[in-house]
């Protein structure tokens, strides 16, 4: 009979300290932190593309004649509200402005005068020194003088405005998106000048099936998707009273919050409509585990025991919440940081052995 070598008598005796102190699993789930799987009502919601557009966008007409003498700004460029973008020849204004300030003085000598004329008139009538008909041309005389200054006033306030129209202002804050004159070329009034639209208040319009309208309408929310994947709630919501006959669908517009970033009118983007609510299956995002094409989570179940499940998940998300359409029941508990608990989960396998030492080999 063959005697046991060294290497064999230190494997009978690892076997016999195993065998005599059998190894205990640590509870793998003690300090594990958790989250339960809960059925919550969520929004139903229905997804179609739509169109931004400017609530402001507008082209400028000339308001007056003149020649266009300077032009202050060009495509793409921004302007803030009521600055000058156009400036038109002037002369026949200031000279009719001039003339009108002229007038306005004369026409208040004129009611000086004819005021003086009236408080000396009625002090003689009232001595009964001059006759009813002199008094009654005073008192024309002073109405007269008094319709000529209204009108001057008028034709002053009308130059000013005349003149105030060779100064192209924009009516918002914007950017300019099209040039329709020249320096040098003559603007004549409901002559278009300039066009541009402002990015601080922004729309979306949608073409909604027909089917859907009743709901929308009763709902009235819905949210629009940005570029950098958030989604900013609709503050208003319009349904245009008419359909299209050749696609059978209604124009609904979307009013966004001002100032909402990256957005330009032409864009495509993805609107969610609110239809309604669906009880789903939600867990912490955060607790999900995929490994290559499985989707898995490690559930703990009342005994501190873990086990990797694979599940089914949804593309609904809900803030932090993820959907689960299978391999969960509603109470269950998730942990939280799937590293940590597959770590815990090696400790409590029962073949799980203590790593080698150097004295081992």
């Amino acid at each position: 009979m063959k005697k046991k070598g060294p290497r064999m008598r230190r494997l009978s005796l690892s076997l016999l300290l195993l065998a005599t102190f059998p190894f205990s699993p640590l509870p793998a789930a003690e300090t594990l932190a958790t989250g339960s799987a809960r059925l919550i009502d969520i929004p139903r919601e229905y997804r179609l593309d739509g169109v931004v557009e400017a609530t402001n966008q507008s082209t400028i007409s000339a308001q007056t004649s003149g020649q266009v003498v300077e032009i202050l700004v060009d495509v793409d460029d921004f302007v803030e509200q009521g600055a000058v973008i156009i400036r038109l020849k002037d002369t026949e204004q200031r000279a009719r402005l001039e003339q009108a300030e002229a007038e306005l003085r004369a026409a208040n000598a004129v009611r000086q005068e004819a005021s003086r004329e009236y408080e000396r008139i009625r002090e003689i009538f009232q001595r009964k020194l001059v006759a009813q008909s002199a008094m009654d041309k005073a008192t024309a005389n002073l109405q007269a003088s008094r319709a000529r200054q209204e009108a001057a006033s008028a034709a002053l306030d009308q130059a000013r405005e005349q003149l105030e129209y060779t100064r192209i202002r924009a009516p918002y804050a914007g950017i300019v998106t099209e040039r329709l004159i020249e320096t040098g070329e003559t603007a004549t009034p409901g002559q278009r000048l300039i066009s541009g639209i402002s990015l601080e208040q922004l729309r979306v319009s949608v073409d909604v099936p027909q089917s859907l309208i009743p709901t929308i309408r009763e709902q009235a929310r819905a949210r629009v998707l940005l570029p950098d994947g958030s989604a900013v709630e609709s503050t208003d919501l319009t349904v245009f009273p008419f359909a299209d006959p050749a696609s059978g669908t209604f124009r609904v517009r979307l009013q966004l919050p001002t100032g909402v970033a990256g957005l330009f009118p032409g864009m495509l983007v993805k609107t969610r409509f609110e239809i309604g609510t669906l009880q789903q299956l939600l867990i912490p995002a955060a607790s999900v585990v995929y490994r290559s094409e499985v989707t898995a989570v490690y559930v703990v179940d009342e005994e501190q025991r873990l086990s990797l499940r694979h599940i089914q998940t949804g593309h609904r998300r809900n803030g932090d919440m993820i959907a689960v359409l299978s391999g969960l029941e509603e109470g269950e508990r998730v942990a939280l940081d799937p590293v940590e608990a597959g770590s815990r989960l090696k400790l409590q396998s029962p073949g799980h052995l203590p790593a080698k030492g150097p004295a081992d080999e």
